[in-house]
């Protein structure tokens, strides 16, 4: 059974769609281009790709544009045999932030099982490059499951990105249908992990509303990411790229977003951020500045 989105969404996805100025939106896209960049923006179809881009901000896609997993949710393209890794992406990819003069820089990537390390050194080189290119840049990595292997989350910690995010997307019980695999405690492992090898690094996670999870179970999540040491957690409205992914169950109004906040906020997280047209990497850069204002209001 289709559930059809209600107005107040379908105008609030126009306006997100409608490009605050097309030319400085069409600059940035022109930009990418020259350095032959992909972003989650356009790969992963997000709504809020006009905007983002003409403030001259991105979210980049590394290691190429074919994931090695099968998620019901995603607009990435998937394949088994995906392109090796751009030898020289790390630096392109620093000149464009330079360029586009990003204070905060969000990559993430595909899901690379085919590579040894899951793609966790090419992870640590874009890092190194930006400190060396753009040293007063802050990095936030939202990375995949490296496989759970500790070693290759390890290799990403020592280049020491500000923020480490991993989303656990869904509820547990719906990680066989939505995130095929995947594995919820794998996840939740990787960001505990994170605090256990460095402490002062940021940790952030996203969740998906409108899969078909019940409201004891994202209470359960948060309570998991939370004792997992997550600092920052975001939720949105689960939007279906097409007709071939997994349907939406329901339309979450505006208002449990509202109570999601503050059950987010009670629980401890230090940054929420809650709506229908929220995504993890979504104004990234006003979140962790004001998670960095409240760390220097505490001392």
């Amino acid at each position: 059974m289709t559930v059809r989105a209600p107005e107040w969404l379908i105008t609030e996805v126009r306006k997100a769609k409608r490009n605050n100025d097309a030319g400085e939106g069409q600059k940035t896209e022109r930009l990418l281009d020259s350095f032959g960049l992909s972003t989650v923006c356009i790969s992963a179809r997000c709504p809020n790709r006009n905007e983002c881009f003409s403030r001259d901000t991105a979210t980049f896609l590394i290691l190429g544009e074919i994931c090695t997993r099968n998620c019901a949710f995603c607009a990435v393209e998937r394949g088994r045999l995906p392109d090796p890794p751009g030898i020289d992406e790390p630096y392109r990819l620093a000149s464009a932030i330079g360029e586009l003069g990003i204070g905060h820089a969000v990559i993430t990537s595909v899901t690379r099982d085919d590579l040894p390390d899951g793609g966790a050194a090419h992870f640590a080189a874009v890092v190194r490059t930006i400190r060396e290119l753009c040293p007063s840049v802050t990095v936030e990595l939202l990375v995949p499951d490296f496989g759970g292997a500790a070693e290759s989350l390890a290799v990403v910690l020592l280049a020491q990105p500000d923020v480490l995010a991993h989303n656990l997307e869904t509820v547990p019980r719906l990680y066989p249908r939505v995130r095929s695999g995947a594995d919820y405690n794998r996840s939740l492992t990787l960001l505990a992990k994170t605090k256990e090898i460095s402490p002062d690094i940021i940790t952030k996670s996203g969740l998906m509303l409108g899969l078909g999870e019940e409201t004891e179970e994202v209470e359960d999540v948060l309570q998991d990411l939370r004792s997992a040491g997550c600092d920052m957690v975001t939720i949105g409205q689960y939007l279906a790229p097409s007709l071939r992914h997994i349907p939406v169950s329901r339309y979450v109004m505006p208002d449990e977003f509202d109570l999601w906040r503050q059950k987010a906020r009670d629980l401890g997280f230090k940054s929420i951020a809650a709506g229908p047209l929220i995504r993890s990497s979504y104004n990234a850069a006003a979140f962790f500045q004001g998670i960095k204002k409240e760390a220097r209001a505490g001392k």
